[in-house]
């Protein structure tokens, strides 16, 4: 009888369920893991953004060196990146320039700024620089520059 009883105080205790100091402590070790997680997943979209910037100016610089192949020169800063979309009408006119341009259009920087276009550039032959996320020249962290120098 005296064991009856013991089973079947063994069996309330396993319908319990969790205590509350359990649930406390399950608690505290989820808010820990979401402390040290979500830092790095909130992070992830602006080097998504840098990563995209990257690889547009990569686009943008192998265009570039298609203009300069067919022409022996790079669009001047004036002519800008437009030159690869349509032919320029202003400044040195390439003569030789495909029907349909070297691209379609000119994108927006993943921070819905424009790209800024020198040459000569600073850097190089032509810099092509996206301001970043403050949309200003400068900046550090999430507000920094990116440019085409930056690629290699």
């Amino acid at each position: 009888m005296e064991r009856a009883n013991s089973v079947e105080s063994l069996r309330r205790r396993a319908q319990r369920g969790f205590t509350l100091i359990e649930l406390m402590v399950v608690i505290v070790i989820l808010g820990v893991l979401a402390g040290l997680v979500v830092p790095q997943l909130m992070d992830e979209p602006q080097k998504a953004r840098v990563v995209k910037a990257k690889m547009q100016i990569e686009s943008l610089t192998t265009s570039l060196q298609k203009f300069y192949l067919d022409n022996g020169f790079y669009p001047s800063t004036e002519q800008g990146l437009q030159a690869l979309v349509s032919k320029p009408s202003v400044g040195r006119i390439p003569r030789e320039y495909p029907s349909g341009g070297y691209i379609s259009k000119i994108p927006k920087d993943p921070w819905g700024g424009d790209y800024i276009y020198l040459s000569p550039g600073e850097h190089g032959k032509f810099d092509i620089i996206s301001y970043g996320g403050d949309n200003e020249e400068g900046g550090q962290g999430n507000d920094a520059d990116v440019g085409n120098w930056q690629l290699q």
